[in-house]
């Protein structure tokens, strides 16, 4: 079996898993999250809190995650869904209506996934708490991804290897062309 078929096998133990055994009611707390997280919502109203009540560290937090999920969302949406075209999961595999609701772009990558792993690793560093608090929600919308059959496993998994390098180069861009840039400066 080649790696490639055991990822394919994976991904539909898993979504076929994660869409008949979460229970109802912890399914719609899921939808709910999903929906919040939908065109960043959450994610902007997380940044507007930090910014208001979280002082200069709230303030560098919600900057540093607004940014790298940004970067995530370009990344993700803009390039890696125009290059991998992989539909969705079939709908057979999914014993609900939430089947029904899902977007017609590419499976890979999760691009829910991706920006709600690069806010949250991206305000982590100022605000651990902050950080930990936007993991809860972050953890969710990637169950729900697969919970709802909108993505296999592997695109959930590939969105949070996405948010997670979209992060870190966020934070660490501006020191590395700071670094940079005093280089090209000496004699």
């Amino acid at each position: 079996m080649s790696l490639l078929t055991g990822v394919r096998e994976v991904d539909r133990v898993l979504t076929q898993r994660a869409a008949s055994r979460v229970p109802a009611g912890v399914a719609r707390v899921l939808s709910a999250v999903e929906e919040s997280a939908e065109s960043t919502k959450l994610w902007c109203g997380a940044a507007v809190v930090m910014a208001s009540w979280g002082g200069w560290r709230g303030r560098r937090a919600a900057a540093a995650g607004l940014a790298a999920l940004v970067v995530a969302q370009l990344a993700s949406n803009g390039v890696c869904k125009q290059l991998a075209d992989r539909p969705r999961p079939p709908a057979e595999w999914i014993p609900h209506d939430e089947v029904e609701d899902r977007p017609d772009s590419s499976s890979f990558p999760s691009g829910h996934t991706a920006a709600a792993v690069a806010f949250t690793a991206a305000v982590a560093p100022s605000w651990p708490v902050a950080g930990a608090v936007c993991a809860v929600p972050a953890a969710a919308v990637g169950v729900q991804r697969v919970q709802s059959g909108a993505h296999y496993p592997s695109d959930v998994a590939a969105g949070a290897v996405i948010g997670l390098v979209c992060a870190w180069l966020t934070r660490r861009a501006p020191r590395m062309l700071l670094h940079h840039g005093k280089r090209r400066l000496r004699p």
